[in-house]
């Protein structure tokens, strides 16, 4: 086994349960877009669970599409040490409903979010990349989603 690959898709998988996480503390905080947040948080899980899957089933047999692989580890620790500590700060003190928005933004534009996406949109190059893409067609492109909402919503 990769012990290297595991330990990225480790942190990988982690990052996006916090960011799920931090979804659902908003869809509690701001009860008005409850629907939004909850739904981006179901994804989130999503992907965790399909990153956990292929980590499981697909990297033992030298399988797991290359595409998906995030970012570097260091990359992903700092984001997710970041997540983190934006949880704890807005279980205290939540953020404004812009602030909120706009951190999930920059967080969907981040460099392990953004490679997870940047995956799921390429040509697959394998038959396992195309399962994944299969799999998670319906949970995509967060950043453009937020950006519509926040835009439909009267936020530039």
């Amino acid at each position: 086994m990769d012990t290297e690959l595991t330990h990225i898709l480790d942190e990988a998988i982690q990052l996006e349960l916090n960011v799920a996480e931090l979804y659902l503390l908003f869809s509690h905080q701001f009860p008005e877009d409850t629907d939004f947040w909850w739904k981006l948080a179901l994804e989130e899980k999503n992907h965790a669970a399909l990153l956990r899957s292929g980590q499981q089933y697909f990297i033992d047999v030298n399988l797991f599409p290359k595409e998906i692989i995030p970012c570097k580890l260091e990359l992903l620790l700092r984001t997710n040490q970041k997540v983190k500590d934006l949880i704890s700060k807005f279980q205290e003190t939540p953020p404004s409903w812009e602030s909120a928005l706009q951190l999930a933004l920059e967080i969907e534009q981040s460099a392990g979010e953004l490679h997870f996406q940047a995956a799921m949109e390429i040509e697959p190059s394998s038959k396992a990349l195309k399962l994944f893409q299969y799999l998670n067609q319906d949970d995509k492109d967060h950043a453009q989603r937020i950006q519509n909402y926040m835009k439909n919503k009267g936020l530039s």
